[in-house]
Parts: C-alpha cells; structure tokens; sequence
C-alpha cells in the first residue's frame, strides 16, 4: 500500500494514521541532527554521526513505504558508525551559559515545571478519552509544552532554540537512544521463538506444582531478573507470563488483572537496577555529566529491592490468600 492510499483508506485507524505523522516528525529531526552534525567542524567525528543519524531519520520516515530488504540493508548500515565509534558530538554550541540559566530561572521560576506537566496531562486526555495512541498524544504534548514556553519567554524560545536542543539531546543520547526500541524487538523475538515455553519446562522441574505462592515468588523474581537482562519489563513480561505466569499463577485461579499489573511493577523494579534500560539508568548519566556511570543505578537498588519485596507480598495477599 502506498502513502496516498494508506491515509485515504477507510481500513486505517485515525491512530494509526496519526502514528505516521509522529514518525515523519520523529524522521525529519533526526534528519536535522545528522544533516547539522555533517556541517559540524568541531566534530571529529561528524561524517559518521551524520551517516547515523540521517539513516535512522530515513527509516523513520519512509521505513514503512519500502521493501523489507531495503530496510534490513539500512539497518546494518545504521549499526556501522556506532560499532566502530564514530558517532560523536562537537562543541555544545547550544548549551546555555550559566548567566542564561540564572536568567532563565529569574524570569519563569517554578513556572518552568507547567509546559513539562502539561506533556503528561494531554497524554493523560489522550488515553481516557480518545482511542488514539498514547505515543501520539505524548507528542502533541510535547507541541503545547513547546507553545507554552514560547508563550512564557517569546523572545528567546523560538523554532530554532526547539531544533538545537532536540539535535543537543540526540546527540548527548547518541546510538543508546535506538536501545529501547532494539530490545521491545528482542521480548517479540524471544517470545516467537518459543524462549517462554523453555522457560516454564525448567521452573516445571524445580517448583512445585500447583503452589501458588511459590509460583508467584518465581514469577516475580523472574519478572525482575528478564527485565535485567532485556532492559524493558513490557519486553519480559510476555516471555514470563508464557514460561512462568500462566501455568504456575494463572491457571490456579489467580485474577489475571491484578498478576499482570503487579507483574508488571516487578519488572520496573529491574529497571532499576540495569545499564540495559539505558533511557533510564544511563542516559541520566550523560545529561548530568556524572562522573559515575552506573551512579544512577547505585542509588536506586536498594528502593528497587525493597519495593519488589512488597510487590511479591502484595500480589500473594490478594490472589493466593
């Protein structure tokens, strides 16, 4: 199906039409960041930040419009740069000085916080009440919080500051900003591969059956453990639910409602405690130019420990009990 004939279609959801709209504009920004980064001399590395940034933007906006071939081959062309450690950035030209910062605070203060919230509030409107997706409504979000701080500071926030900024965070970010989405991809693989049904044969062997407890205590740990390792609870919670959930929770009974939510904050907690959920635990570390790197990560696993034992609890008392 063409472009013209995908938006004219009767078949195609708004939302997913929407959809397309957020990924040209997702494209055409990281187009901007490889095509400025390209011109970019302080940049040691700019012929290979450019060739990244400009093919993920291609694919985001045309990804869905050609043969998966292409694709693919765009893909491997995509990973060249980050595997030999040419993406880079220059010298942070758009990095505001502290007398603007200080300015900045004098003039908005506390203010500064309402375009951020009002990011949350229309998704927020755009979940309750519309069948459009979220990842849509986040964007026209992050339009109003962009109208609102042009409102707030008109003379200083204009299209341009919005463009350099957005180049700025890719390219502090860098190729780590493409790992949630690689490993939303990897929990699909995994769970078509069958990884789920290995799973529940190995815990078939150790766990008792029919003991709920136990089963959850597993769950949940496992629910922590995969996220770990892939970095993404959505990602592990299909592979645990099929190996451990179902056979050992679900099938006793259990409201599947309250499992996989409670499930779901188990996984969070993994979150927490690994490099792997990057947009989390690492990419902090860069914008906040920490000195450790796995600091963020320090401070959090001990919260994260706590809160898991608490999940465990609480979904034992609820559908074990």
């Amino acid at each position: 199906m063409g472009v013209i004939e995908f938006f004219r279609s009767a078949d195609n959801t708004l939302s997913a039409k929407l959809l397309e709209v957020v990924y040209l504009i997702i494209g055409l920004v990281c187009i901007y960041a490889g095509v400025r980064n390209a011109r970019d001399e302080t940049n040691d590395k700019r012929v290979g930040t450019a060739i990244f940034w400009c093919i993920l933007g291609v694919l985001f906006v045309i990804g869905r419009w050609i043969p998966s071939e292409w694709a693919g081959a765009l893909v491997v062309a995509l990973v060249i740069s980050p595997i030999l450690k040419q993406v880079g950035m220059g010298a942070d030209k758009a990095r505001p000085t502290e007398e603007e910062v200080h300015a900045g605070y004098k003039d908005l203060g506390a203010k500064i916080f309402v375009p951020a919230f009002s990011i949350g509030v229309v998704a927020l409107v755009f979940a309750l009440f519309t069948k459009i997706s979220s990842l849509v409504g986040i964007t026209v979000g992050v339009f109003v919080g962009m109208v609102i701080l042009a409102a707030m500071r008109p003379k200083h926030n204009t299209a341009k500051v919005y463009l350099e900024d957005s180049r700025r965070m890719l390219d502090i970010v860098g190729p780590l900003i493409m790992l949630p989405t690689l490993l939303a991809i990897l929990g699909a693989t995994f769970t078509a591969a069958g990884v789920g049904d290995v799973i529940s044969d190995i815990v078939g062997a150790v766990i008792p059956q029919g003991n709920m407890v136990v089963g959850i205590v597993v769950y949940c740990i496992g629910m922590a453990i995969f996220t770990m390792i892939m970095g993404n609870a959505f990602a592990a919670i299909t592979v645990m639910t099929v190996g451990i959930g179902a056979p050992f929770v679900l099938s006793l009974g259990a409201d599947p409602v309250v499992v996989g939510s409670l499930a779901l904050t188990c996984g969070y907690c993994g979150t927490l405690m690994t490099p792997m959920a990057a947009n989390f635990n690492i990419v902090p570390v860069a914008i906040l130019e920490m000195d450790d790197e796995y600091g963020v990560i320090k401070k959090q696993v001990v919260p994260a420990l706590v809160m898991l034992a608490f999940q465990i609890v609480l979904m034992i008392c609820l559908v074990a009990l």
